[in-house]
């Protein structure tokens, strides 16, 4: 099976898992989405209240080259077992996912294009451009309804490690993407262009398979 890898990396909050929603109604059973929160590193000695002070927002809070290696089998055509991870109590869950190869795969995370080894397996790369003042506001909402944060708590984390991290590592990294989709979700016309693109390939694959067969 030839399958196309899709990075989808931008700033906390700035509309990734959005646009890969889309994209997941769009083309049902056809795509397979990988996070890269997914691999951040246990911490299974380590105290809930320590858990909350490390720096989930650095390349070094990820195992990734554990990701590497899932994608990198993904591509041989063989199955994986990614771990999950419970932000409610920073660390990783007990429960895995198994994931079997797609003729699409869509690797999402805020660091998904800093790193080189991750970057190379990637067909096509994308970055959602948001501003940092919608960014916060929508990491406000999500975090205090949906992780069971405080308000003061993601403040915080946003002023500490999150903002100088993202114009650290995240901000420079989209210098690698072959596409920019500034507003994220909201911007239609460029969802259609990655729309076409995947539709584009699949019907190539979809060629191929009766001269294979």
């Amino acid at each position: 099976m030839d399958i196309t890898i899709i990075g989808i990396a931008g700033g906390s909050a700035s509309g990734k898992t959005t646009v890969v929603k889309k994209l997941q109604e769009r083309f049902t059973g056809e795509i397979h989405v990988l996070g890269h929160d997914n691999y951040y590193k246990a911490h299974d000695n380590m105290p809930f209240s320590e858990r909350t002070l490390l720096n989930y927002d650095h390349p070094d809070a990820f195992e990734t080259e554990y990701m590497v290696r899932h994608i990198q089998e993904l591509k041989e055509g063989r199955s994986i077992e990614h771990p999950t991870y419970d932000y409610t109590v920073h660390n990783r869950a007990r429960e895995t996912v198994f994931m079997e190869p797609r003729p699409v795969i869509v690797v999402e995370g805020i660091l998904v294009l800093e790193d080189a080894a991750l970057r190379n397996l990637m067909d096509l790369r994308i970055f959602v451009d948001t501003d940092a003042e919608e960014r916060l506001a929508r990491r406000i909402l999500r975090d205090t309804k949906e992780r069971g944060r405080s308000l003061e708590s993601v403040l915080t984390q946003y002023t500490t490690t999150v903002k100088p991290m993202h114009e650290k590592f995240i901000e420079p990294s989209k210098k690698y993407a072959d596409l920019i989709i500034p507003r994220g979700g909201h911007n239609k016309p460029a969802l259609k262009m990655l729309e076409c693109y995947i539709e584009a390939l699949l019907a190539r694959r979809n060629e191929r398979e009766p001269e294979e067969g």
